[in-house]
């Protein structure tokens, strides 16, 4: 499987993902619902943008991703 993982590709689709995230819009929800919704909406774009932010590298079949979380790069 190593061989045929396209981490650009991967990137990518982590990027699109994030995306889909942010423009998501809240479903008919209240209360303690729509809160949990938000929560786990923030947390997901987090972690879809960092991902679609790192650099990949694949050596000796060892996924490597790269993220600068240094403030203001």
């Amino acid at each position: 499987m190593a061989e045929e993982l396209d981490t650009a590709a991967m990137i990518r689709r982590f990027r699109d993902r994030a995306d889909a995230v942010r423009s998501r819009t809240l479903p008919p929800i209240g209360g303690e619902e729509r809160q949990r919704f938000i929560a786990q909406a923030e947390a997901d774009y987090m972690d879809y943008a960092m991902i679609g932010d790192a650099e990949a590298s694949l050596e000796d079949g060892v996924l490597t991703l790269r993220i600068d979380l240094r403030p203001g790069r």
